[in-house]
């Protein structure tokens, strides 16, 4: 993770050890984690931080949708999770020395409407400017959609390096493609990082490429919930492989909730609704 390089070297002498560590502990890299999601971002820093051998400490978590609240306390157990980041008073929020947050992308996604800062989600960015204004960390790292980088015709990309600039932060911006980092899915986000006396380099970084195939498990027991015995009940496994289980288009390969009547029974002229209703939602 060469974009927290430069801080981190200042910090080699430390051990990475977050597990056992008080909130208290001087000698860590304290960081927060905002719009968390499942907590992707924050493995990724303290990875990076355990490879520097440089202690990583979180010490302050914001989500609020309920089912990555969930999975992230089964990621990260004890953690405890505030909740609108909006309502909450940037002085109450502990020290920290860097700033994560993976700021709501569909004002930006080319999925989406597009309608940027004018969308309440897009404003949230300002949220974040305003933590960095009054906490005044050493650094951060953003991360959004690709979409991000041309939306308005780059004036907004211009707007949020211009006001990060501003707190006097040397930023730097690349679009990254998962399928370059081990990851077999193509998938490209922008990453905007700062810090206040060195310009991260995100250029550095050592492509690799695996199959499919590499990453898959084979022979791991199945996890029996509801939702698998529903899906037995109504597939057999061979009838499984290749599809997707989603409401969307997606012809013979796509298994509907409908289809499992994961909300109730359906019959086979509601189904054709449902169907029909899904191609000509546009």
């Amino acid at each position: 993770m060469d974009k927290t390089e430069s801080f981190l070297s200042e910090s080699s002498h430390r051990v990475s050890n977050s597990e056992s560590m008080s909130v208290s502990d001087a000698s860590a890299i304290r960081f927060i984690d905002l719009f968390a999601g499942l907590g992707g971002t924050r493995i990724g820093f303290e990875q990076a931080c355990a490879e520097k051998g440089v202690i990583s400490q979180c010490v302050f978590t914001s989500e609020i949708k309920e089912f990555a609240v969930s999975t992230y306390v089964t990621n990260f157990p004890g953690s405890d999770i505030h909740g609108d980041i909006t309502q909450i008073d940037p002085r109450s929020i502990p020290k920290f020395d860097y700033l994560l947050a993976g700021f709501p992308c569909q004002p930006f996604s080319s999925a989406g409407k597009r309608n940027g800062f004018l969308d309440e989600r897009g404003g949230l960015f300002f949220t974040i400017h305003q933590i960095l204004a009054i906490k005044k960390p050493q650094g951060f790292l953003l991360e959004n959609v690709d979409g991000l980088a041309t939306h308005d015709k780059g004036k907004t990309l211009a707007v949020i390096l211009e006001k990060l600039e501003e707190l006097n932060y040397k930023v730097t911006w690349e679009i990254l493609d998962a399928s370059e980092f081990g990851v077999p899915q193509k998938r490209k986000r922008i990453y905007i990082t700062g810090h206040k006396k060195h310009r991260p380099n995100l250029k550095k970084f050592e492509h690799q490429f695996k199959s499919a195939g590499e990453c898959i498990e084979y022979n791991k027991p199945i996890v029996h919930t509801a939702f698998t015995k529903l899906l037995s009940e109504k597939f057999s496994t061979n009838e499984l492989i290749g599809k997707s289980i989603k409401d969307k288009r997606g012809g013979g390969n796509n298994i509907h909730s409908w289809d499992l009547q994961v909300k109730g029974k359906v019959n086979t002229e509601q189904k054709k609704l449902m169907e029909l209703i899904l191609k000509k939602r546009r």
